[in-house]
């Protein structure tokens, strides 16, 4: 009996268990799962390919660009090859006196240094080649278009004869000038077995002779020598600007 007691007493004293909370009311919990290895390697292996497809895009749209500048300085193919032949080394501009068709001071011919120069050089009397001369030299310019201010014509005149009158008002935009031609003939130089009158010269605008175009210039020689014009004038079009530098 005493047992029994003692343990209703035990039972009476003992703690009750804490009540279960309410199923309803259970606390839910958010498991995020974290990133895998193999994720990350997928990731970087999709951003290399974004990268190469971008690369590809641009060297696909640079091509066409890239392969003219290599087919240009690099294979060099014979049709790109100059008709004018280049002086090596290049001449400057000497500081010969210059006088003008009226008989005046023209400067120094070193004075004409700042312009792309087309140059001949004949007698006043001016026969048939040095009209044809000077004719391809007017056309050579006019067909720069835009560019033909950057290319001053020049009649040289090694001496004393009058220029024919009916010359004169085809010579308005030309740069007319007497020079002594023993002091020119230390300068420029035609091609072997030919004469200074039989060729057109081409002096850069730092005043460097560079230049000789064939002798015997005809319109179909005109049209090779315009090409190499205009390849000199996209070439030196970074720094070369119409006009000389103290009238810019």
């Amino acid at each position: 009996m005493s047992g029994s007691k003692s343990s209703d007493v035990f039972s009476a004293r003992a703690p009750s268990p804490p009540p279960e909370p309410p199923r309803d009311h259970v606390l839910g919990l958010t498991v995020h799962s974290l990133p895998q290895a193999g994720d990350a390697v997928a990731y970087a292996e999709r951003a290399r390919y974004g990268r190469w497809k971008l690369l590809l895009l641009l060297l696909v749209c640079a091509a066409p660009v890239v392969a003219s500048y290599f087919t240009y300085y690099v294979i060099r193919p014979e049709a790109r090859r100059n008709y004018g032949e280049l002086i090596q080394p290049q001449r400057p501009l000497p500081a010969l006196p210059t006088t003008t068709l009226d008989g005046r001071s023209g400067g120094s011919l070193a004075a004409l240094k700042g312009q792309w120069l087309l140059v001949s050089v004949s007698g006043g009397a001016c026969n048939a080649s040095c009209e044809q001369h000077l004719y391809l030299q007017r056309q050579l310019r006019e067909s720069m278009g835009a560019e033909k201010d950057r290319i001053d014509w020049v009649w040289l005149i090694d001496d004393d004869a009058p220029v024919p009158a009916a010359l004169l008002p085809a010579l308005r935009q030309a740069t007319v000038l007497r020079v002594d031609a023993k002091a020119l003939a230390t300068w420029l130089q035609p091609a072997p077995g030919q004469q200074l009158a039989d060729h057109l010269y081409l002096v850069d605008p730092m005043g460097n002779w560079m230049m000789r175009f064939p002798a015997g210039l005809d319109r179909a020689g005109a049209a090779k020598a315009k090409r190499d014009l205009e390849r000199l004038l996209r070439a030196s079009a970074s720094w070369d600007e119409p006009g000389r530098p103290e009238s810019r």
